[in-house]
């Protein structure tokens, strides 16, 4: 691994954890009144959610890029100058690093193994890509999931302030999320794995080496393996959220209903 990606990757874990522990908290306090409510439990939660939230649309605004113009990715999945995709990939691993130390700092009300087994899958795969500097195409390709996390969080901001399920921003911000997260993380898996299986027995496959091969493919299976039961985590609660919007309307409609039908016998 070159100096550059660990510089890199320390500064984004140097800067990730100053926003956790610093920005956050001011912009939060200055820009959301229920902030400043909320228990310490939950404060911690809040700014590592406004910590992911930056580092998704980062990492995720840079992928895209890289897909549309690194014509040397495209070209050579396997073996393409790497140049860009190393710096991604390396803020991504701070930002991993800095998250695994803030879960083990505070297990009791933070830990989540799904979320300790996603991140080690992708740390023992992107050490790959950033010592070897191989496979940036599928590396960086994985990165666009990251894109759907800012709504994964704004469902959790809006539920601890106490919006109801059938507000409408919840709603939309509901919807959204579960299009989203499956356009990125599911929808995307033909054609990911239909790249991977066009490399098998190609030479430039064989040079990978054993090693490199069975991170790459163990890796990407774990992490579909858990965007996969995430998803349908995420279609149930969706389908929650808009069964229970249209529960309320009917009710409030029932209710007028009912209101002005007993004002009309009181009448009588």
């Amino acid at each position: 691994m070159e100096m550059r990606e660990l510089t890199v990757m320390a500064g984004s874990f140097v800067g990730f954890q100053l926003l956790y522990s610093v920005v956050s908290p001011l912009l939060s306090s200055v820009l959301t009144k229920g902030y400043g409510r909320l228990p310490p439990t939950k404060l911690n939660e809040w700014n590592s959610r406004t910590v992911s939230t930056v580092h998704a649309l980062i990492v995720g605004l840079f992928c895209l890029y890289i897909l549309r113009y690194d014509d040397a990715v495209n070209a050579d999945p396997v073996w393409g100058d790497p140049n860009l995709v190393k710096l991604n990939v390396a803020i991504t691993c701070g930002y991993l690093l800095y998250d695994l130390v803030l879960l083990a700092c505070n297990w009791s009300i933070m830990g989540d193994s799904f979320f300790v087994c996603h991140h080690l899958a992708a740390l023992y795969a992107y050490g790959f890509v950033l010592s070897r500097g191989v496979l940036p195409y599928f590396a960086n390709f994985r990165l666009i999931s990251e894109l759907s996390t800012p709504f994964v969080n704004q469902r959790w901001f809006y539920e601890i302030l106490h919006y109801p399920r059938s507000d409408r921003l919840v709603v939309a911000n509901g919807v959204a999320m579960t299009v989203v997260f499956f356009l990125v993380r599911i929808a995307v898996m033909p054609s990911y794995w239909e790249s991977v299986f066009a490399t098998f027995g190609t030479p430039a496959f064989e040079r990978l080496g054993l090693a490199a091969q069975v991170a790459w493919i163990t890796s990407c299976i774990c992490l579909d393996v858990l965007n996969t039961v995430w998803m349908y985590k995420i279609t149930r609660g969706c389908y929650r959220v808009l069964t229970g919007a249209r529960k309320s309307k009917a009710k409030a409609s029932n209710g007028d209903g009912g209101k002005q039908a007993h004002m009309n016998n009181h009448t009588d």
